[in-house]
């Protein structure tokens, strides 16, 4: 009886073994493709904001790592993307994140022009309900497409709500928590390109490499 038992346990062992391996086998035989393919959907992301003919360096490897700021809604260090002419910085894209859509987490990306306006806004990744929340993606809604030109100067805080909230952008039909949430996720983008402007478009190290050149 005890034979059979270990016999059982071995077995058991073992499959957990195999099972494990394989898992192991798999994941490293995909990570560098499931990476590929990130970086491709960003990069594509990151084009239909600022298309290739407006900038002349690298999106992808000219980057800021930002530390974890409440207003990025971020708990770990995330990228800041420079588009640049030269070495002058003429748009910032951040990614930022919220917790509060209707089904957890949606990562953003916010492109920001130099004088604080928007060009834009894709969501990255989200899990919100199909047939409602889904209408913030580009391809299911042009609702994304409200928040190009918008700015803190050029709207008061009170306007930066969905209308039901008293703001000026729409909210889905039995969906309203989900373009809440991402209408606070910009403005509090906006905010903290505002406190760390210098510091994103580089303007001290851009005003000294004039002067040098002077």
């Amino acid at each position: 009886m005890v034979r059979v038992a270990m016999r059982g346990a071995l077995m058991l062992a073992l499959f957990a073994f195999l099972g494990t391996t394989l898992v192991a086998v798999t994941y490293e035989g995909t990570r560098d493709q499931i990476a590929e393919n990130e970086r491709l959907a960003l990069l594509k992301s990151l084009t239909q904001l600022v298309p290739t003919s407006q900038y002349d360096n690298s999106l992808l490897e000219d980057q800021l790592e930002l530390p974890a700021d409440d207003l990025l809604g971020t708990s770990h260090p995330t990228q800041a993307y420079l588009a640049k002419n030269g070495e002058r910085v003429h748009t910032v894209l951040l990614t930022p994140t919220t917790s509060e859509g209707y089904n957890g987490t949606i990562n953003l990306l916010v492109a920001i022009r130099q004088d604080g306006s928007l060009v834009g806004v894709r969501v990255l990744n989200h899990s919100e309900t199909p047939g409602l929340g889904d209408f913030i993606e580009i391809k299911r809604s042009e609702w994304i497409h409200s928040f190009i030109g918008h700015s803190l100067s050029n709207m008061g805080k009170k306007q930066w709500q969905v209308k039901k909230d008293g703001g000026i952008f729409d909210q889905f039909t039995g969906a309203t928590i989900t373009p809440r949430a991402i209408v606070k996720a910009v403005y509090k983008s906006l905010l903290y390109f505002e406190q760390h402007r210098e510091m994103l478009i580089q303007e001290e190290r851009e005003q000294q490499e004039g002067a040098n050149e002077r």
